[in-house]
């Protein structure tokens, strides 16, 4: 469990900005793990009344699959750390501010 404020993985390690993540993303009908890394400060959004963290995303271009074809782009994206793991831990180098 992480302290009240944190982000965490399914593991529950804390997620920050500059970390290298792993999640699930979805190509045609199938599914694939595709490396990113976190290009913001996680936030909370009020979805259906209730608070769900979001993490902004830049892929990598790293992903499973063989014979789903490439990803298109490597635009960043808000995806749910439901079903994220933490990689690596500040691989940017950047200071963490919330840390």
């Amino acid at each position: 469990m992480g302290k009240r404020g944190t982000v965490v993985d399914y593991a529950g390690e804390p997620l920050y900005r500059g970390d290298l993540i792993t999640y699930s993303t979805r190509c045609g009908n199938r599914v694939r793990a595709s490396d990113a890394i976190i290009a913001e400060k996680p936030k909370a959004v009020m979805v259906g009344g209730r608070l769900t963290p979001m993490l902004k995303v830049q892929p990598t271009g790293v992903d499973s699959g063989y014979g789903l074809g490439e990803r298109k782009t490597l635009r960043t994206e808000w995806i749910s750390p439901e079903h994220v793991r933490l990689l690596r831990s500040n691989v940017t180098g950047e200071q963490r501010e919330d840390h």
